[in-house]
């Protein structure tokens, strides 16, 4: 193996180690509505916060694919822990398209956390100032905001000549000012607050056009741009294929976990395993979680192929990612429902995993990016040769 493969072997193996104690900790880390410090030293010291970062800056760069895997490993141990690091990587990525100075600044520390919000925010501005600007505005749901290093934030600049733009900034977390208000049902432990940042002032340096840092292909050209071309809309769909495989089969493992010495209630059956049904259910859930990784695995390759030409993807393809993610994400909540249902009385439990498992696959589920319909619409209007009409 090359040393990229090496390094990144090791870090595979490192996450798989880990994954008793993620899953552990994932009741306390729902109650604090917070990731559990050790779980994040483990993750760090596993090398997880380096694989968005460019090989110059002390990264690994990691394929897609590679961050797939490891991000389906941390989900099987704790969703909510898969999530954050899912989205500190898509925000590790998008960080690389600022300026080599900013870059200089953000990857100082290879191993770094980048939260952000790139969701249309009206009320989120920049005011021309010297040397800079000011930022103003508010974001919700700001994942891993809580432990982050950098928050990455779109905000409207108002040209000389009236018209707006949208740009990207990247502030250091500590200029931020969190709210209280993540209180939910599912995935709590993501930490996702909103974040208001008041007067804040950014240099030049560390303010891009939005465009640039969520391009493709076209941003070759940016000085100081070397890394891969994905798009980001694309790439952090795709991305979060991972975390949804990793909970589906974390869930597989919980539910077979109790299966021995369980019956039916209310029936003669003393061994629930016995049950022909509950035999159709669990090859049912197996096949669904291997669709969905051929699904995920098809999309890998057609993003990197592309982004390692310097090719644009086309309309279709785009479409094709969005769509084939999608599904691939749908797939893996039906398997989760199978083993929820079949779980009993018992399995609502706070104490059973897997009804967290559960709750928190149906929340990610309703994300914008997740969303089937969303995502199925963008697809049929491509193949139909329609435009789009959507964002990313």
């Amino acid at each position: 193996m090359t040393t990229a493969e090496t390094e990144f072997a090791d870090v595979l193996e490192a996450v798989r180690g880990v994954v008793p104690t993620l899953r552990e900790n994932g009741r306390q880390a729902e109650q604090q509505r917070w990731i559990p410090e050790e779980n994040l030293q483990l993750l760090d010291k596993a090398g997880v916060f380096r694989l968005a970062t460019e090989r110059r800056h002390g990264g690994l760069d990691a394929s897609l694919a590679q961050q797939v895997e490891v991000l389906a490993e941390i989900a099987r141990g704790c969703p909510s822990t898969g999530w954050v690091s899912a989205v500190w990587l898509a925000s590790s990525w998008v960080a690389r398209g600022h300026s080599p100075e900013a870059k200089e600044e953000i990857f100082a520390t290879p191993s770094v956390r980048v939260s952000g919000v790139f969701s249309p925010v009206p009320t989120a501005t920049l005011t021309p100032v010297d040397g800079g600007y000011l930022l103003n505005g508010t974001w919700k749901f700001n994942t891993g905001c809580r432990g982050a290093d950098w928050n990455g934030m779109s905000a409207t600049l108002t040209l000389p000549d009236g018209t707006a733009e949208e740009m990207a900034t990247i502030v250091p977390i500590s200029e931020f000012e969190f709210a209280d208000d993540w209180h939910v049902s599912s995935v709590a432990a993501t930490g996702s607050s909103t974040t208001t940042a008041k007067d804040v002032f950014v240099p030049t340096h560390r303010v891009q056009k939005l465009g640039v840092v969520m391009a493709g292909v076209e941003s070759r050209s940016q000085p100081g741009r070397t890394d891969r071309d994905y798009s980001l809309g694309e790439f952090a769909v795709a991305q979060a294929v991972g975390v949804f495989l990793g909970i589906a089969q974390g869930a597989l493992e919980l539910f077979l976990e109790r299966l021995p010495g369980r019956g039916i209630a209310y029936t003669a059956w003393s061994k629930q395993s016995e049950h022909p049904y509950t035999q159709i259910q669990v090859g049912t859930v197996a096949a669904k979680i291997a669709a969905a990784r051929g699904l995920s695995a098809e999309v890998n390759d057609l993003v990197q192929r592309r982004a390692d030409e310097g090719v644009e993807l086309s309309v279709v393809e785009k479409g094709k990612v969005r769509g084939d993610s999608a599904y691939a994400m749908q797939l893996t909540r039906e398997a989760v429902e199978i083993l929820y249902n079949a779980s009993g009385a018992t399995g609502i439990q706070l104490s059973v995993p897997l009804q967290r498992f559960h709750r928190d696959i149906q929340g990610l589920s309703l994300h914008g990016l997740s969303l089937l319909s969303t995502n199925m619409e963008i697809y049929g209007r491509a193949l139909l040769g329609l435009d789009a009409d959507g964002a990313f």
